[in-house]
């Protein structure tokens, strides 16, 4: 299964399981998805379960909030994630905190679908993914899935529960496949993976950064002889710091990649994490791999500049080597 009709699969058992989800956002209906990840879902279930919305992400992300209220539980897709902050005000001061202001006696079962990430030479405005920001607010969680197997599982998990959860995927995974088949089974929040075993650094990584860890690891492998461990993160907020941790403190190294700008991102937080579950165990400081600080450049050369490849990481390796 690729990674674009995982999210057709995920969004297609869950409509089909439960009457009260609908699905909605810019050209999710008709027009089958910008990715072609809805397509069909709207002949299935009809225009009043996949609605087609205006370019207007404030509004329609406040009717989601009010129909989650009311006993449904939406999903609302923002085709770009550089489009949230439009609507944060719905998401930061209603959806996150409304569950705390009642005292528990609401609740808001609301899932956000965005795409994040860079390397498509989208531009400024359509290539950021704004975890570090989503995850620092409470009431709010937020995964990023590396793997069709886990986009089915996270989209699964986040409409199934009763509060808010941003899914932000990837679209320069989009056609990444591996051979799940439909009816995977709810993933839980907070569990990290362990995408590749290793004794001598931990690389830890998140989203398509975590292929590129993948990469680095084979290349430290073959070229120095060095067994890289590879941690999957998937899970934002919250953050599985005791995974981390255990790993830290068997390799004593560890490396965070990021294609977010470093400064104030979540390889810091791992960072502290280590920090605290595996100082004494530590051989060298932990090492963040990142974009310099500045927004992703228009230009395919720039845009490969400034991204993370399985050179930087290599090199951050052998310098704490």
């Amino acid at each position: 299964m690729k990674y674009y009709a995982a999210i057709r699969e995920a969004l297609r058992c869950e409509l089909e399981r439960d009457p009260r989800v609908f699905f909605m956002g810019e050209d999710v209906g008709k027009p089958g998805g910008i990715y072609a990840q809805s397509r069909g879902l709207q002949e299935e279930f009809g225009v009043e379960r996949v609605r087609d919305t205006p370019a207007g992400e404030l509004g329609f992300m406040g009717a989601a909030v009010g129909a989650a209220l009311t006993g449904a539980r939406p999903v609302v897709e923002i085709s770009f994630a550089d489009f949230i902050p439009v609507c944060l005000d719905q998401l930061v001061n209603q959806a996150a905190k409304i569950r705390y202001m009642s005292g528990g006696q609401a609740r808001v079962p609301l899932t956000v679908v965005t795409f994040g990430g860079a390397g498509r030479n989208a531009g400024p405005q359509h290539s950021g993914s704004y975890e570090a920001l989503l995850g620092s607010i409470p009431g709010l969680r937020v995964v990023m899935p590396s793997t069709p197997y886990d986009v089915q599982g996270f989209l699964k998990a986040a409409i199934r529960d009763d509060d808010p959860t941003i899914v932000i995927l990837n679209k320069a995974l989009l056609g990444l496949a591996d051979d799940s088949e439909a009816g995977v089974e709810p993933i839980p929040f907070g569990e990290a993976a362990v995408r590749r075993e290793g004794e001598d650094v931990t690389i830890v990584a998140w989203s398509a950064m975590v292929h590129t860890a993948l990469e680095a690891a084979d290349r430290l492998a073959a070229e120095d002889g060095v067994s890289a461990e590879v941690i999957d993160l998937r899970s934002i907020q919250p953050l599985d710091g005791e995974t981390i941790g255990a790993s830290a403190r068997k390799t004593g190294r560890v490396v965070t990649v990021q294609e977010t700008v470093s400064f104030a991102g979540i390889g810091a937080e791992v960072a502290a994490e280590v920090s605290r579950r595996a100082f004494g165990w530590l051989d060298a400081p932990v090492q963040i791999v990142g974009p310099p600080f500045t927004p992703v450049p228009f230009s395919k050369l720039m845009e490969e500049f400034v991204l993370p490849d399985a050179g930087s990481i290599v090199r951050a390796v052998r310098e704490i080597l």
